[in-house]
């Protein structure tokens, strides 16, 4: 068994593409319109064929009420991988992404959180080996 996606709840699917692949640097793996959204995926550039990350529509009132409760309490919805957090803060920092939380080292792991201007936080996470 292994992941094949995961979602993450956007407001807007068009304003997290462009988020996801150009400040990120994800890349849009998969776009069917069904009706007034689309099924989104976008993946690492690094690894087209592995996980898809679902850039899923939070209309669904239990999704919105969800998505604002984690970010109100600063709770990261997803975490991502770097190989360097921080290059990528400042890396981001410069693009004008907003962090809510600055490089802060965790023993076997160094993380940042930043807000992804569709309503979640993301954590950006450095595993040390």
């Amino acid at each position: 068994m292994r992941i094949n996606l995961t979602s993450v709840f956007v407001d807007e699917q068009d304003k997290a593409l462009r988020f996801y692949t150009e400040v990120l640097g994800f890349v849009k793996k998969t776009e069917v319109p069904l009706g007034g959204h689309s099924w989104l995926t976008v993946v690492s550039p690094e690894d087209p064929d592995g996980v898809e990350l679902v850039l899923e529509p939070n209309q669904h009132p239990a999704a919105k009420a969800y998505q604002d409760a984690l970010a109100a309490d600063g709770i990261p919805v997803n975490s991502f991988a770097v190989d360097d957090v921080r290059a990528e803060f400042a890396r981001l920092r410069a693009l004008g992404v907003r962090f809510t939380q600055d490089p802060v080292d965790m023993g076997p792991v160094t993380t940042a959180i930043l807000d992804d201007t569709c309503g979640n936080l993301i954590q950006i996470a450095e595993y040390k080996g």
